[in-house]
């Protein structure tokens, strides 16, 4: 019988009406059922061969999954993300990819926000040292007299933009691909944002010319003080070089809801000044239904395209 497989996990299949409809026309759905990212081996067995289309979290779909799911057509990553998607091989097998690339970015552009206010004004380090039961007169610093500089001005990096303005912070930024500033962020070089910036948040994808961005090299061209954060993807910043400047005292404090493995169970866990949230970025409750929806949409368009459910009409799927 052919299936759908449902990979992310967490997922609200009874309030999403496309998958609804693709229940009533016959299909099955088999979801995830660890709780937690999968492996690539669990990708293949969850897969098989019989499934058509899948909304996928970020588990590896690589050359070897696509080579054992003989019959999937479609990949609908739920999130904006596709680098866990070898799309080469994806391309090579067939098998279309989609992904809903506006619906999170709201959700992490906020956490983005929260992460820096924290930052600065040491909210949660606070809130440790009174759990503790002490009561600490920590000083912090305003958002509005820091320079945040944002490598990457796609969807995340430009809503940040504009919530640090509203804060009346100045904005620098670096897109190698963005020609036109947005009004009031003044593009420039990255040697150069790394040595301004008060504050640096990245926003761009990964991929091999990207991993690391932020190595040692990088991280001791920053600003003593400067604060770093990241809401982007795993394996931009080199963690361990991030925990030495951080525990030596010459970066304030860091930021990180993405990690090069994740769950994370690195060096930055014993930094005082590193705050650490687990990917949840999109975990917005509005995002997250906008994202589902338009992940399943996504789906259903994409196996119409691919003649599935006519297929599956005429009895031939």
């Amino acid at each position: 019988m052919n299936k759908l497989v449902i990979s992310t996990s967490s997922f609200d299949v009874d309030n999403n009406p496309a998958l609804q409809n693709l229940l009533k026309d016959g299909m099955h759905i088999t979801k995830n059922s660890h709780g937690r990212k999968l492996t690539e081996d669990e990708t293949i067995a969850l897969l098989g061969s019989d499934t058509v289309g899948m909304i996928a979290g970020i588990e590896p779909l690589t050359e070897r999954v696509f080579a054992s799911a003989r019959s999937l057509k479609v990949v609908s990553r739920c999130g904006s993300g596709v680098d866990s998607v070898d799309l080469v091989a994806a391309e090579r097998h067939g098998i279309t990819v989609l992904n809903t690339p506006e619906a999170p970015a709201q959700a992490v552009a906020e956490l983005t926000l929260g992460l820096i206010l924290d930052a600065l004004r040491q909210i949660s380090q606070t809130d440790r040292l009174l759990h503790a039961g002490k009561w600490p007169r920590t000083q912090g610093r305003l958002l509005a007299a820091q320079r945040v500089g944002i490598i990457g001005l796609g969807r995340v990096g430009r809503r940040v933009a504009r919530l640090c303005q509203a804060f009346e912070a100045k904005i620098v930024a670096y897109d190698s691909y963005v020609e036109q500033a947005p009004q009031g962020v003044r593009l420039v070089p990255l040697e150069d944002l790394l040595a301004e910036a008060d504050i640096i948040s990245l926003h761009v994808p990964y991929g091999a010319d990207t991993h690391h961005l932020l190595d040692k090299a990088a991280l001791a061209r920053m600003k003593p003080g400067a604060v770093v954060i990241n809401t982007a993807r795993g394996g931009l910043i080199d963690e361990a070089e991030l925990a030495e400047v951080l525990i030596s005292g010459r970066l304030a404090a860091a930021a990180l809801d993405v990690f090069e493995q994740e769950p994370y169970h690195g060096p930055l866990l014993k930094c005082e000044t590193a705050i650490l949230t687990s990917h949840i970025g999109s975990h917005a409750k509005e995002a997250r239904q906008r994202m589902e929806v338009e992940a399943a949409e996504n789906l259903l368009q994409g196996l119409a395209k691919a003649d599935v459910m006519k297929d599956r009409q005429h009895g031939n799927a």
